[in-house]
C-alpha cells in the first residue's frame, strides 16, 4: 500500500507549519486560484498531498527563482497546456503503434490525426 495519499487530510494550519509559510500565505494563493484545496461542508480546507508538492512547486518558483505570482499563475497555465498536448500526443502515437503493429497496407506509417483547416500527421520511423 502507497504512503502517497491523494485524500485531503491535512488542515491549513498543519500544511503551513510543514511547509514554514503562514496560513495567510495559502488563503492568498487560493485567491489567486494558484491552488484549490477540498473543503468540507463546515467550509474547512483541506489539503491532499497532491496540493502541498503543488505548493511546494509554488514556493520554489517564488522563493528561489523570484517569480512573482502573477508570473507564477502564467507558468501553471502554460504546465497544463503542455500536459494537455502531451496526453493527445499518447493517444495519437498509440494510434500510429496500433496501426504500425496491426499493418498499414505497405504504406508509409503515417496517420492523419485531426482534420481541420490544419492537418496534423504523425510520422514514425
Amino acid at each position: 500500500m502507497s504512503s502517497y495519499c491523494e485524500e485531503p487530510v491535512h488542515l491549513i494550519s498543519n500544511v503551513a507549519q510543514m511547509l514554514d509559510i503562514h496560513p495567510q500565505t495559502l488563503r492568498q494563493y487560493e485567491r489567486e486560484g494558484l491552488i484549490i484545496p477540498s473543503r468540507t461542508n463546515g467550509k474547512i480546507r483541506l489539503y491532499s498531498q497532491i496540493d502541498i508538492d503543488e505548493i511546494k512547486y509554488i514556493l520554489q518558483l517564488t522563493r528561489v527563482l523570484g517569480i512573482n505570482i502573477a508570473g507564477v499563475k502564467m507558468i501553471l497555465e502554460q504546465n497544463q497546456i503542455i500536459s494537455s498536448m502531451q496526453d493527445k500526443i499518447n493517444v495519437y502515437e498509440k494510434k500510429q503503434e496500433d496501426i504500425t503493429r496491426y499493418g498499414n497496407g505497405g504504406t508509409k506509417n503515417a496517420l492523419v490525426v485531426q482534420k481541420t483547416s490544419f492537418d496534423i500527421v504523425v510520422f514514425k520511423e
